[in-house]
């Protein structure tokens, strides 16, 4: 053991040493003392002069020592100010002995300088979890409420902050050699990794490690006996950090050469070991939490639903209140479920495809590849299926938010993969999958070379960079502008971390002060985002009417998405008619995503009628599926295309449309009879289909509307571009 401890209080230095010795004869100690890459003291101790006990002269053996050392007034100003302030201070304490005799040095002892002050800290974790949930939260209770404009841009920015938080955990988990504070700031995120230390836990992965014929590592249990360095070796040295332990066998009479050498943990196993963690419990630890995450979200939504019957039943609030979310609660808990899957997803990946590499156990290797392949197919399957709608959804309405947004089966489903987009935009997640699995395939295999990882990070973020600068997808200019500057900062992180590999040959200073300007700029970044996170939180929370804080989206998905609950309108009620009633009848019988029996794809049920609410179709709508002689056409609207429903232009959704009277009864004529007056107000016949028979001749103003004017869903898309 060899423990260091400064006070410049009374101006000396205290050693523990502990250890066995293979150095006999008179020797001269040199220290140094580094900070920051800076030798801020340099002194000669002559063991004999200060009447060391066991030193003067050595002897091959055990040795154990205590003693101070004490240093001039001068030397104690040399220290740089930054020691006593800077939290993780960079800095350690490197002893050369040599022998006196040849001049040549015969050892080197290295310990680590620390102030007791670090950026690791359990409150930095649990406050960063308790905001990345609470805004999750916020924006499900806003959804179920209705405002699905406010609740979009909440989940939006929580997802995008919790993203913010993985990537620097990956940093942490790379291979690279990182300054102190580098390291303890992105310990704090790690609980988004899973890395998260419960006593009993260890326990378990440790029995079902043996019992499934592994051999679980024991490097925590034996400190005593084993010297550990928490660091990727750099070019000259073995940085010291935490405890170091001498290298110090069970007989106490071995020599030095049969001594167990150093073990150096980094990436993976430093964030592991960091946290207390064994090494090969780290992947178990990981997927244990991923599933208790997963199965507490699921029993909390079930209790949700039985709270929110029993409520009602009990008249704690109107019957309306979360009354879509209690219609179709089974179809909102899977869109859940595909939710926490793909936070989860950078996770699962880097560990699963990390404990390939490691093979704890046969039965762990096995759960690694199911939990891969398993979330990867279902991921890409879901985003698949995205594409496959939407592009069936231009190819009738000209417009990718129709069936996206309309039907609440597909929204609620498959929603967490592209709400967060514009409509034109749905099919990013692709590159978002595809950008996670490539970031997470390099930490996990490229433990054994840091420069490899941080020159492989920094193109893949420099790629994702340039493309959401160049698309910006995202659904509105401000989540743009907060998802593009998360990318700029992970940029600039792979940078650091680029420089953190000593590629470039730097001064170890350099090193040093980039370490602490690394920490001061994500520091501040993520306190911005998650006050810009909490303030839409709390507005969402405790506002009456949230939506007021964003504008309509340009893709008028608002005009789809509309709770049937909260009709305000005649022409709402029309959109109601196109979307169909969300009854609880309806969340099973009506999905316009299927692809065997979609209503908008036109296989359904030939010959209907009558619309999912039971409301008589007008005969353009009725006669509009499509029948075995158009085999091979593209799939038709049943909606007129050139009736703008929900007009996108600009003009008020809420007022009373053209045609519509203020009779008292008119409200009782019905949907068809107000789909009449509509039509009537625009010059249309109702006897004629804007798709007729196969060969007929489009009607006149139909043709010179496609000819004359985009049409208003086009416009809404942003096609008119």
């Amino acid at each position: 053991m060899f423990n260091v401890v400064f006070t410049p209080h009374n101006n000396s230095i205290y050693f523990d040493i502990e250890g066995v010795s293979s150095i006999s004869g008179f020797v001269t100690a040199h220290v140094e003392v580094i900070a920051y890459g800076y030798r801020a003291v340099q002194e000669e101790i002559n063991p004999c002069k200060l009447d060391l006990l066991g030193m003067c002269p050595m002897n091959t053996g055990p040795i154990e020592n205590h003693f101070n050392i004490p240093i001039s007034e001068e030397t104690v100003k040399q220290f740089p100010a930054i020691a006593y302030g800077v939290p993780d201070l960079d800095a350690l304490v490197r002893v050369y002995i040599r022998n006196n005799a040849t001049q040549a040095n015969v050892a080197c002892v290295e310990a680590e300088l620390s102030n007791q002050k670090t950026v690791d800290q359990k409150g930095v974790g649990w406050t960063t979890a308790v905001i990345a949930g609470l805004a999750l939260v916020a924006s499900a209770v806003t959804s179920g409420l209705g405002h699905s404009n406010t609740a979009a841009h909440v989940a939006a920015n929580a997802l995008s902050l919790f993203g913010y938080f993985q990537a620097q955990a990956l940093i942490g988990m790379t291979a690279v050699f990182l300054p102190p504070v580098v390291m303890s700031w992105t310990q704090n995120f790690q609980w988004t990794m899973g890395i998260i230390r419960v006593g009993f836990l260890q326990d378990v992965c440790t029995w079902y490690q043996r019992a499934t014929g592994g051999t679980p590592s024991t490097l925590l249990s034996n400190l005593n006996n084993i010297s550990v360095d928490v660091q990727k070796r750099s070019l000259d040295y073995l940085a010291k950090v935490a405890q170091v332990v001498a290298k110090r066998s069970s007989d106490i009479g071995a020599t030095a050469a049969t001594q167990t050498k150093p073990v150096v943990v980094h990436g993976i196993e430093r964030v592991g070991f960091r946290a207390r963690i064994e090494g090969t419990n780290i992947f178990l630890t990981g997927v244990i939490f991923f599933m208790v995450f997963v199965t507490f979200t699921a029993a909390g939504v079930a209790l949700f639903k039985a709270f929110c019957e029993v409520a009602v039943k009990a008249g704690w609030f109107k019957g309306n209140k979360f009354e879509d979310f209690r219609n179709g609660w089974k179809i909102v808990l899977k869109g859940i479920l595909f939710r926490l899957i793909l936070i989860g997803y950078p996770q699962m990946t880097v560990l699963c495809l990390w404990e390939l590499t490691k093979q704890d156990s046969a039965a762990e290797v096995v759960l690694a590849i199911f939990f891969f392949i398993s979330m990867t197919f279902s991921l890409g399957w879901a985003a698949w299926k995205v594409f496959r709608i939407a592009k069936r959804s231009v190819s009738m309405h000209k417009n990718p938010a129709y069936i996206l947004y309309s039907d609440p089966t597909a929204l609620n489903k498959w929603g967490f993969l592209y709400v967060q987009f514009r409509a034109t935009a749905y099919y990013f997640i692709m590159p978002i999958l595809l950008y996670i699995l490539v970031k997470g395939m390099f930490v996990a295999f490229g433990q054994g070379s840091g420069i490899a990882q941080a020159v492989g990070l920094l193109i893949i973020e420099a790629i994702f960079l340039i493309g959401v600068c160049i698309l910006r997808p995202w659904m509105d200019k401000k989540t743009n502008a907060f998802n593009i500057s998360i990318a700029s900062i992970n940029f600039l992180n792979t940078i650091f971390l680029l420089v953190f590999t000593q590629v470039f040959n730097q001064p170890g200073i350099v090193t040093g002060v980039m370490g602490v300007v690394f920490f001061g700029i994500n520091a501040v970044f993520a306190i911005v985002l998650i006050c810009m996170v909490l303030i839409s939180t709390g507005w969402a929370l405790f506002s009456k009417n949230p939506d007021t804080r964003y504008q309509p989206m340009r893709d008028d998905r608002g005009s789809f998405i509309k709770s049937q609950t909260q009709l305000n309108t005649e022409l709402d009620a029309l959109g109601a008619t196109a979307r169909g009633n969300m009854t609880q009848t309806d969340y099973k019988t009506r999905d316009l995503d299927d692809d065997d029996d979609s209503f908008s794809s036109g296989s359904g049920h030939h010959g209907r009628t009558h619309g999912a609410a039971g409301v008589p179709l007008p005969p353009s709508t009725a006669t509009s599926h499509r029948s075995p002689s158009r085999h091979g056409e593209p799939p038709r609207s049943p909606i007129d295309p050139n009736m703008p429903l929900f007009p996108s232009d600009g003009t008020p959704r809420h007022g009373t449309p053209t045609g519509y009277t203020d009779s008292p009864n008119h409200n009782s004529r019905g949907m068809y009879n107000a789909y009449n007056d509509s039509n009537r107000s625009l010059g249309y016949q109702h006897q004629q289909s804007p798709y007729g028979p196969p060969g007929s001749a489009p009607s006149n103003m139909g043709y010179n509307r496609q000819q004359n004017n985009s049409s208003p869903w086009q416009r809404g898309a942003g096609y008119d571009h």
